[in-house]
């Protein structure tokens, strides 16, 4: 008989590896939100990146409230952080320190079992350099069983604080910063059911 797939070029392609984008601010203009949406414009199709927006609905975190029926913004947190290969997160420093809001949504995920073992990027976008928070977060994450991508946060130096999306797009060493990011990000995720 005749092979009726000859001739036939068969290409299998992989879905794109989803990146949950953590924002450690709530401010309304954000450095740190600008540089993760930029890297949703810059991400290439084998990256599928999703901006998390519920950090502040998240409840207090009360060890006696982490049991099921979890508070609804928890459980959308927990499965969102369950659904992406990895994590990107942007946290500035306050007071030398994770901002509050922040370390209240890690400490929601401690209990979790959809975060242990995450491949982890962290993102550095003070100009100043500023090293405190990143210490301590990578710390925390580390605490938490997270596998941090790099030894060091990706660096993405903006000029301070109320820095935009378009500001960051608009400048080639930001995006090529962002896209070395993205790269890590490429290299580092194995390609799998997601």
């Amino acid at each position: 008989g005749q092979d009726r797939g000859a001739g036939r070029a068969c290409r299998m392609t992989a879905a794109p590896r989803r990146v949950l984008c953590l924002c450690g601010s709530l401010r309304r203009v954000s450095s740190n939100r600008a540089v993760l949406q930029a890297a949703c414009q810059l991400a290439p199709p084998a990256l599928e990146l999703v901006l998390y927006e519920g950090l502040g609905r998240l409840p207090p975190f009360n060890p006696d409230d982490d049991v099921d029926p979890l508070p609804p913004s928890v459980r959308a947190l927990r499965e969102a952080v369950g659904r992406a290969d990895a994590l990107l997160i942007a946290c500035p420093e306050y007071a030398h320190g994770v901002p509050g809001a922040f370390k209240n949504l890690l400490d929601w995920l401690v209990g979790s079992l959809e975060f242990p073992g995450k491949p982890i990027l962290l993102l550095n976008t003070a100009a100043r350099g500023s090293y405190h928070a990143q210490e301590a977060l990578a710390e925390i994450l580390c605490t938490m069983s997270a596998q941090l991508l790099t030894a060091q946060p990706v660096a993405v130096g903006l000029p301070g604080a109320g820095c935009t999306e378009a500001q960051v797009l608009a400048n080639a060493e930001r995006c090529a910063e962002l896209r070395a990011a993205l790269d890590v990000l490429l290299t580092e995720i194995p390609f799998g059911p997601s």
